[in-house]
């Protein structure tokens, strides 16, 4: 009998799972997943974690999300409309309704959809760049990220660049032997934070977020080191948005690029409620697994706050929504596929 996906939802809140310690809550999906019947596989990402890929048949359509979670851990609460905890939304809520989804279509005999859930997704996306790898592929796959249950027609970029500075230590009552490292960085920042920023039709415009800088030892020692670290909501190609922020650095800083992942832009399926969203995910590095759609429980406002939660009503609903936009896809693969065409109402 399919499973609750609030339960599920539940069970897998109560699991820590921080991004780079992944392992136990990959080991419970896993070993869940093999007692519902389903053929899976392990695949190390880095020691002690790795994606969980679960198969019944070659799959036409691959449900996927992530499993990590940003810190810190909040503890699973609920009522009787919300389940509270981190990851609740974003997404153990998701995966949830994606694993209660497929069950019910294999209850019916629809056993062409497979489960894809990967580490990593908060930081590097390591866990969907080594999913390229994995076989059976599907022809689409619908990644899941707190929309409100809505379509996304795409999201923005990500560029995440470090400014870095060394300079030399000494006491700050003779300046004039040391060099800081803090200054260079504030008139580099100073200068990036004035650079004109593009704008696109429709995702809107890019933004920043200055999201860290450390540097210095004491206030009476000249700083020999600082770093800051920045975050670019990109609309367009990052190529020339990275070249201005470098020269706008400067000579004495350095620019590390951290994380660059493009816009992207996808297909609404009819029926489905459109949406555009401003976060970035992993469909970036999931373009092996074919034609990309995005939608799942929840809202991205409360995801990585102390109040996370998703609301149980939106959970069932998210069960329905992955089951019609699956069946609909199966349905548009048309009888080349080893079942021929399904309805999709």
């Amino acid at each position: 009998m399919p499973g609750d996906p609030v339960e599920l939802a539940r069970e897998l809140v109560r699991i820590e799972s921080p991004t780079g310690e992944e392992g136990a809550v990959g080991e419970f999906l896993a070993r869940h997943l093999e007692a519902k019947g389903y053929d899976v596989q392990r695949q190390q990402v880095t020691p002690g974690r790795f994606n969980v890929f679960a198969t019944t048949e070659p799959p036409v359509v691959v449900l996927s999300t992530h499993m990590d979670t940003v810190p810190p851990s909040l503890p699973v609460r609920e009522d009787d409309t919300y389940l509270y905890g981190r990851g609740s939304a974003d997404a153990k809520g998701i995966i949830a309704a994606q694993v209660a989804a497929a069950e019910r279509l294999a209850a019916h005999g629809e056993r062409r959809v497979a489960l894809l859930f990967v580490v990593g997704e908060e930081l590097t996306a390591d866990g969907a760049r080594a999913a390229a790898t994995l076989e059976p592929k599907g022809r689409y796959l619908i990644n899941g990220e707190p929309t409100d249950n809505r379509m996304a027609r795409g999201h923005k970029g990500m560029l995440r660049l470090e400014l870095r500075a060394r300079g030399r230590a000494a006491h700050s009552a003779y300046p004039e032997e040391g060099e800081s490292a803090i200054e260079p960085v504030l008139d580099a920042l100073e200068r990036v934070r004035r650079l004109p920023l593009p704008d696109d039709p429709e995702l809107g415009g890019c933004t920043l977020n200055i999201g860290t800088i450390a540097g210095g030892t004491r206030p009476n020692v000249i700083p020999d080191a600082c770093r800051a670290e920045l975050l670019f909501r990109t609309v367009g190609a990052n190529g020339e948005l990275l070249a201005a922020v470098r020269t706008a650095a400067g000579e004495r800083v350095e620019v590390v690029v951290a994380h660059d992942a493009p816009p992207v832009r996808l297909r609404v399926l009819p029926g489905f409620e459109p949406t555009l969203v401003r976060f970035g995910t992993d469909v970036p590095w999931l373009e092996a697994w074919g034609e990309r759609f995005l939608m799942g429980p929840g809202s991205i406002t409360v995801a990585h706050t102390d109040h996370e939660r998703v609301a149980k009503r939106e959970l069932e609903e998210a069960v329905e929504l992955y089951q019609q936009a699956a069946l609909a896809l199966l349905n548009e693969a048309g009888p080349a596929y080893p079942h021929g065409a399904l309805r999709s109402d």
